[in-house]
């Protein structure tokens, strides 16, 4: 019998990709074939991804991107993706298909219901992103990451929680050393496009604590290319230890190591922070549709594992108040890490791979 194949469409950025990781991995080792569906600007977050998973590249694109020409093309490309993906699917019929959003996955996603194939969605925010939404009521599952999830009427969810890979897995609910007299660890991570305002603010900030605190601090600083720099020469005049880069391949080991985690709300980040355990510091990005890193981040403060700061409040004097909190109060610290694991949910991948099971065997 041949095995049975499962087809995952997403792309976008490492929020949507990162969940349909740890999916992969999972049904890999249940014994399924996997391919990736997503469009070149996805395939660049498939490092992570074993390598017996096909990747798929089709057409894709978005309304909301380019000038007046390319909105007027964007109908004509997604129609080519979408009988692209179709042509797959009639040559190697999936037994499901699912869905973690961002544009590249339209094309699948459209395909997948066309030919009435069992086939689910995973929406990692506690809003619906617009491809998600489009296609919420032509699934067979609605899987939720945030809970509650804001659905159209009539569609119901199952709360899964994110799944997170299998490096995040293997460190969940690792020790935790509280802050004290010794080299302290702090993460500073944008998401996969990083942020400029954590440049801006973070380093002035750390600057500000107590010098018992900061003579302490090794940072590891997730910046974008453009404000690398800018972000080295405050923590240099700061007289702080920082490693500075565009994208850290190694954050399950760096989360798991840290004293403190100071980063934006997005639902894998969130996730990841929480499956470790670890005390946060969380600023939503002001700008992300329908304010969803603001929806992300409240069931993990509501915990009492993280602290959340609205940009509006994010300012380097602000910053450094709850980071010392946070680094001069060890039992502080130990009970917000507590916090921040009872909100986790290790156990979200097997919620998904339970439902793809469940689809594959739907008549």
């Amino acid at each position: 019998m041949a095995e049975p194949l499962l087809i995952i469409a997403a792309g976008g950025t490492g929020g949507h990709m990162f969940p349909a990781q740890a999916l992969a991995e999972a049904m890999l080792r249940k014994g399924w074939r996997v391919k990736l569906s997503t469009d070149s600007r996805g395939a660049r977050y498939t490092g992570g991804f074993p390598h017996s998973v096909e990747i798929e590249q089709i057409s894709a694109a978005t309304f909301s991107r380019g000038g007046l020409l390319a909105k007027l093309v964007t109908p004509f490309r997604l129609a080519m993706g979408v009988l692209s993906a179709i042509g797959t699917m009639l040559r190697d019929r999936p037994s499901v298909v699912v869905g973690f959003g961002g544009y590249p996955a339209f094309p699948a996603m459209a395909a997948a219901w066309l030919l009435r194939l069992p086939r689910a969605l995973h929406e990692q925010n506690g809003v619906l992103g617009r491809v998600n939404r489009l296609f919420a009521r032509r699934m067979n599952w609605v899987a939720c990451g945030t809970w509650p999830t804001d659905l159209p009427a009539g569609v119901e969810g199952t709360h899964t929680g994110n799944p997170v890979r299998k490096a995040i897995l293997e460190r969940a609910g690792a020790q935790y050393i509280p802050p004290g007299d010794y080299p302290m660890s702090v993460v500073v991570i944008g998401g996969s496009q990083g942020a400029r305002i954590l440049s801006q603010v973070v380093p002035d900030a750390l600057a500000a604590l107590p010098e018992g605190v900061r003579k302490n601090l090794r940072v590891a600083h997730q910046a974008r290319d453009e404000d690398a720099a800018m972000a080295r020469t405050r923590y240099d005049k700061a007289g702080l230890k920082a490693e500075v880069a565009p994208f850290f391949d190694d954050i399950p080991s760096r989360f798991s190591e840290a004293q403190l985690i100071i980063s934006r709300a997005g639902a894998s980040s969130v996730a990841d922070i929480s499956v470790i355990g670890r005390p946060a510091i969380l600023v939503p990005f002001a700008a992300a549709a329908g304010d969803h890193q603001t929806v992300n981040a409240r069931g993990l403060v509501a915990a009492g594992g993280a602290i959340m700061i609205p940009e509006s409040q994010f300012s380097p004097e602000n910053l450094a108040e709850h980071a010392a909190t946070v680094l001069t109060n060890p039992e502080i610290a130990v009970q917000m890490a507590r916090s921040s694991l009872s909100a986790g949910r290790p156990d979200a991948t097997q919620a998904l791979v339970d439902i793809v099971e469940r689809l594959a065997k739907k008549p």
